[in-house]
């Protein structure tokens, strides 16, 4: 008897488990509670007022380029890295092939500014691709075509990362140009490396596709993961609520609003490629942009779902909190309630009037004290069996 085969690793359902995790964090702090999904805001970095149009400006601490080119056909292949920008002259003017050109990093502008130079590439266009974040959009400048979108990934600090990629689309190849290494485009460079696939049978028009769709559905695990997130935070808000558990809430509805945000834009953008006649996509390829079309509207969807579950998760939570404070207020009220006769009483016979009848009697003490045991606990009865004190 043959053993069953192991079972293969799911990354997706690692995403979700990880997802779950990232609740433990910050059980105590609040404002490390807000940040336990990171800060994927967007800030746009520029050039200063009235700066030239198209002038650049490097972002600080952005890591040296680095340039990669896989120039493939139906029959070749070539993988490579360029060292001199001034050598993408031949993939400019592929002549029947395509290439993929991956600029990876922003630290060094007069690279960047040859590397848009030789690939014919406007100033414009360049100062989008480098002033991140920008709106993810399309525009056409001087027969290049311009798509900028935003890259999503959990990082494994368990973070949301959201990075701006930018692709340029010429005659006979892509340039994509990324904030820094690390990306969701590995399906494409195996499929590329792969004989057989249409990917390596159609133009690069469709390679742009395909980074296009890497993209959208890089969203796919970022979404599984903050779905994982809503549902341990559902169990841990009916369990008990607290500062930290509003504050995570906070943080996540925050996450899945910019993700959302980014991610409509990016759909608007996909469908102008369809509405646009004048765009270089040949008739085979457009289907294909139709499918990422519909790839960008479920990730809205599962988005526009979570967003709603936590809007009642903040409700539930203030709803948990309204009645735990009702609980407290109620215990109180009833403590306050079995002693105010007996605070009546002792005030009575508190008073010490030389003609009180009961004053000088011999069992008055121990009188009173049994009529004040017993109206209290004839008022702890009579609570109970109204039900205020957790009785049927």
């Amino acid at each position: 008897m043959t053993s069953p085969p192991p079972r293969k690793h799911d990354p997706l359902e690692g995403l979700v488990e990880l997802g779950r995790r990232l609740v433990t964090a910050s059980a105590e702090l609040p404002r490390e509670a807000l940040r336990f999904l990171g800060q994927p805001a967007l800030t746009r970095r520029g050039p200063a007022t009235g700066a030239s149009p198209g002038e650049m400006l490097v972002p600080e601490g952005s890591p040296a380029p680095r340039i990669r080119v896989i120039a493939y056909g139906p029959a070749n292949l070539d993988e490579h890295e360029v060292a001199d920008p001034h050598d993408l002259t031949a993939f400019a003017a592929a002549g029947g092939a395509n290439a993929w050109i991956d600029v990876e990093g922003f630290g060094d502008q007069p690279i960047l500014e040859t590397v848009g130079e030789v690939l014919g590439i406007h100033p414009l266009a360049m100062a989008d691709v480098v002033h991140v974040p920008q709106r993810p959009k399309v525009e056409m400048h001087d027969g290049r075509l311009l798509v900028v979108t935003q890259m999503a990934r959990v990082t494994a600090g368990g973070t949301i990362d959201l990075e701006q990629v930018s692709l340029v689309l010429g005659e006979g190849f892509v340039v994509s140009f990324q904030e820094r290494p690390g990306d969701v485009f590995d399906p494409v460079r195996e499929r590329i490396r792969a004989d057989g696939t249409r990917i390596r049978q159609l133009g690069a028009d469709y390679l742009l596709y395909s980074l296009i769709d890497a993209v959208i559905d890089g969203y796919f695990p970022v979404v599984e993961a903050l779905g994982g997130v809503v549902d341990a935070l559902e169990e841990e808000v009916v369990e008990g609520p607290s500062r930290a558990s509003l504050a995570r809430i906070h943080s996540t509805r925050r996450t899945l609003l910019t993700l959302h945000r980014v991610q409509w834009r990016q759909r608007d953008a996909i469908g102008s490629l369809l509405r646009d006649d004048g765009l270089p996509f040949t008739e085979a390829v457009k289907p294909f942009l139709r499918d990422a079309h519909d790839h960008a509207f479920q990730t809205l969807d599962a988005l526009a779902t979570y967003r709603d579950m936590l809007a009642g998760l903040m409700d539930l939570h203030l709803s948990s909190a309204s009645h735990r404070m009702n609980e407290v207020m109620k215990t109180l009220t009833i403590v306050a309630t079995i002693f105010i006769p007996l605070t009546f009483l002792a005030g009575v016979y508190g008073m010490n009037f030389e003609h009180m009848p009961e004053l000088h009697w011999r069992w008055g003490y121990p009188a009173v004290w049994l009529v004040m045991s017993g109206l209290a606990v004839g008022l702890v009865v009579w609570f109970r069996r109204r039900g205020w004190l957790g009785g049927d």
